[in-house]
């Protein structure tokens, strides 16, 4: 029964961890750094699609403008990434 409640226990941390900590590449120098999120959603790996670039985020597909977006939600609002 222990190890029933120790399987239960570690899946509840594990679910909740995927909620509240992410991992974010930064833009950049690319190095990878752990972070909490300000507001659970399952995505756990931001990146910045335009990096330092200074092209503009309409030339992108949109699938790349929403990871720019959360990107910016996540990390550099936050205040991260700098």
């Amino acid at each position: 029964m222990k190890k029933f409640q120790l399987i239960v226990i570690v899946l509840i941390f594990a679910i909740i961890a995927k909620f509240w900590i992410g991992i974010y590449e930064h833009d950049e120098f690319g190095s990878k750094h752990f972070f909490i999120k300000h507001r659970a959603i399952w995505k756990s790996y931001f990146y910045s699609p335009i990096g330092m670039s200074d092209s503009l985020l309409s030339q992108f597909p949109s699938e790349e403008q929403k990871e720019q977006m959360l990107f910016e939600e996540f990390v550099s609002s936050k205040g991260h990434s700098k």
